[in-house]
């Protein structure tokens, strides 16, 4: 007979059960899992922060900005979703629908995707 992963009460029932009750193996999950959700969601929340300040600083197709701009709002240049290169060889970053290309003198073109919209 098995125990339960969790609490380590004997099991009955189904010769491959695991948990004792939804609780238990949601709390034994829960617990597995804490470490590298933290990552995820803490990647995650700022992967939609530079969304929203892109969004924000490029109400229509496209504008420009400053590196101290995105900056000063708490953009993280290290995290993007996306790479495009043109046939021109220029990469553009993209978190998201939204892009952006360094140009001269700390300026950033900023572009929105018109091709993800539905």
């Amino acid at each position: 007979m098995n125990n339960c992963l969790e609490c380590e009460k004997p099991l009955a029932g189904r010769v491959d059960k695991k948990f004792c009750s939804d609780m238990c193996r949601n709390s034994y999950n829960n617990r597995l899992n804490s470490d590298s959700y933290n990552v995820v969601r803490n990647m995650n929340n700022q992967l939609r922060k530079n969304r929203r300040i892109l969004e924000e600083l490029c109400p229509e197709e496209k504008s420009k900005t400053t590196k101290n701009t995105l900056i000063t709002k708490g953009f993280d240049f290290n995290l993007i979703t996306s790479m495009r290169t043109t046939l021109k060889g220029t990469t553009y970053f993209f978190v998201y629908d939204y892009g952006y290309l360094a140009l001269e003198n700390d300026f950033y073109l900023i572009v929105k995707d018109k091709r993800l919209e539905k």
